[in-house]
């Protein structure tokens, strides 16, 4: 399973009802089916991927994710994931508002287009980054928006999603330490976030965000 991936399935409580939105080839719900005693639906639009997620025998929907959430009820799911899909939909707060009320609570992945050596491509190259965490030249990734660690928490409270947690990446996608001992905008190659809609009632007691 993707490094990423593992650190989302560790946020997950066991036996879960999961929403996985931009689900791919449904590793993550098979994972914590099998592992965790989940149940759960995933959604992508990607004939491949719903291919290979029934291959899994992973229950799987074609939706647009962008248009067609309103589908599932209000508290149907414990938790949505949305591991590296909210950069590309058309309107990222939409989304996180159909993740409040779906389910309340969310965990998003995502990868930080503020890493130093984004910086330092478009500062000394001119050209737009490609690495591990940004692995597609911009004329075929399928990121809609790229942003920093910084924006997207900045987006998380216009959304009313309060951050419970966060984990760190390296640029592998494996939870990291060195982050934490410099700015993570800077040196984090993404970030996983646990998220609680405050209109669900999670407003109230501390962020443990990893600095």
């Amino acid at each position: 399973m993707r490094p990423d991936l593992e650190v989302v399935a560790g946020l997950v409580p066991p036996g879960s009802r999961v929403l996985d939105l931009g689900c791919g080839s449904g590793e993550l719900l098979d994972h914590l089916t099998r592992e965790g005693g989940c149940t759960g639906t995933g959604v992508d639009s990607d004939p491949d991927s719903l291919v290979a997620a029934i291959r899994r025998g992973v229950p799987v929907i074609d939706l647009d994710i962008d248009s067609q959430l309103d589908q599932f009820g209000d508290g149907s799911y414990d938790l949505v994931v949305v591991s590296q899909t909210l950069q590309a939909t058309r309107r990222p707060d939409d989304i996180l508002g159909e993740v409040g009320r779906i389910a309340g609570r969310g965990i998003v992945s995502i990868p930080n287009f503020a890493l130093w050596r984004h910086r330092l491509a478009l500062l000394l190259r001119g050209r737009m980054p490609v690495s591990p965490v940004l692995p597609h030249p911009w004329y075929a990734t399928p990121n809609i928006h790229l942003a920093s660690l910084v924006d997207v928490e900045e987006l998380f409270a216009t959304a009313g999603m309060r951050v419970q947690e966060r984990v760190l990446l390296d640029s592998s996608g494996r939870r990291t330490v060195l982050a934490r001992r410099g700015p993570a905008n800077l040196v984090a190659g993404g970030a996983v976030y646990l998220l609680v809609s405050q209109t669900a009632g999670g407003a109230g007691g501390s962020d443990s965000l990893v600095r």
